[in-house]
C-alpha cells in the first residue's frame, strides 16, 4: 500500500511538472531528438497532454489503493480497465493526426 502511495505521489509529481512545461525532457522520444527536428512539434501543446494523461493514470491508480484499502475486489478490476484504457487512448491519440505538430 505504501509503495502504490509513493507512485502515485510520484505521477503527481510528474504530472505537475509536464503541465507547467518543466518536464519536456521526460518525454520518452523527443528528449532524443536533434534540436531541428524538436523544433517541429509544439512542446506547450505536447507536455500539457502529457500531465493531464499522468493525472489520469494516477486518478486510476487511486482504485487500486482503495481496493486494497477496503478488501473490494471490483475496484481493482475498473482501476486496472481504466488504466489501460487510458494508456491505449494515449498512444492512439499522441500517434495519429500530427496533432503536435507546429
Amino acid at each position: 500500500m505504501v509503495v502504490m502511495m509513493f507512485v502515485i505521489g510520484l505521477f503527481i509529481v510528474l504530472g505537475i511538472l509536464l503541465i507547467n512545461c518543466k518536464g519536456s525532457f521526460l518525454i520518452a522520444g523527443y528528449n532524443t531528438m536533434p534540436p531541428e527536428e524538436k523544433e517541429k512539434y509544439d512542446i506547450v501543446a505536447l507536455c500539457k497532454f502529457m500531465g493531464i494523461m499522468m493525472f489520469s493514470l494516477s486518478f486510476s491508480m487511486l482504485f487500486w489503493l482503495l481496493s486494497e484499502a477496503y478488501e473490494i475486489s471490483w475496484l481493482f478490476s475498473f482501476g486496472l480497465v481504466l488504466f489501460l484504457g487510458i494508456v491505449v487512448f494515449m498512444l492512439i491519440y499522441i500517434n495519429t493526426g500530427n496533432r503536435f505538430k507546429k
